[in-house]
């Protein structure tokens, strides 16, 4: 798999599915109402069935790309996103949009050093105690920041 930049963020979209599904449908109400014999039909489900394929191959790289920031996370668990960048070559935006998915999904249970950038795993989910209103937020993912000295976001491990 050839890594392009940004292509875990920007690589699948659910419109896609659906502009491929119309161009499925007109290709295949082509056949229905003016028979096989009518070219533009063809066309039309070649294109819907190559964008499929293409939304397929996204969703497999997506998945090979966060195995591969999960295992660079379990190898080293003093690494930062940009140390993570630098030996695999994806971006860090894509990185930290990975953080996030394995996240969500469980994978990763884990926090970063706000002064650092650096990960810590956790065994248990924590919750950071809340003094009084946030001043910033993470632009990355919103996470209030509520350490005046945090130079990256707890959650994610964006640069603040």
């Amino acid at each position: 798999m050839k890594y392009q930049k940004n292509q875990y963020s920007d690589s699948f979209s659910i419109c896609t599915f659906i502009i491929a599904g119309g161009f499925l449908y007109w290709g295949i109400n082509t056949f229905i109402t003016e028979g096989p014999t009518h070219w533009w039909g063809y066309i039309s489900i070649a294109i819907g069935v190559a964008i499929l394929v293409g939304q397929i191959v996204a969703i497999t790289n997506r998945s090979k790309l966060r195995n591969v920031v999960l295992a660079e996370f379990q190898e080293n668990p003093q690494v930062t996103v940009e140390d993570v960048s630098k030996s695999t070559g994806i971006t860090s935006k894509d990185i930290q949009a990975i953080i996030l998915d394995l996240k969500a999904s469980g994978q990763l249970r884990a926090k970063f050093n706000t002064e650092t950038g650096q990960i810590k795993h956790l065994l248990t989910p924590e919750k950071e105690s809340v003094s009084g209103q946030p001043s910033k937020y993470c632009s990355n993912c919103g996470t209030p920041i509520t350490k005046e000295s945090a130079q990256f976001c707890a959650y994610c491990g964006g640069k603040v």
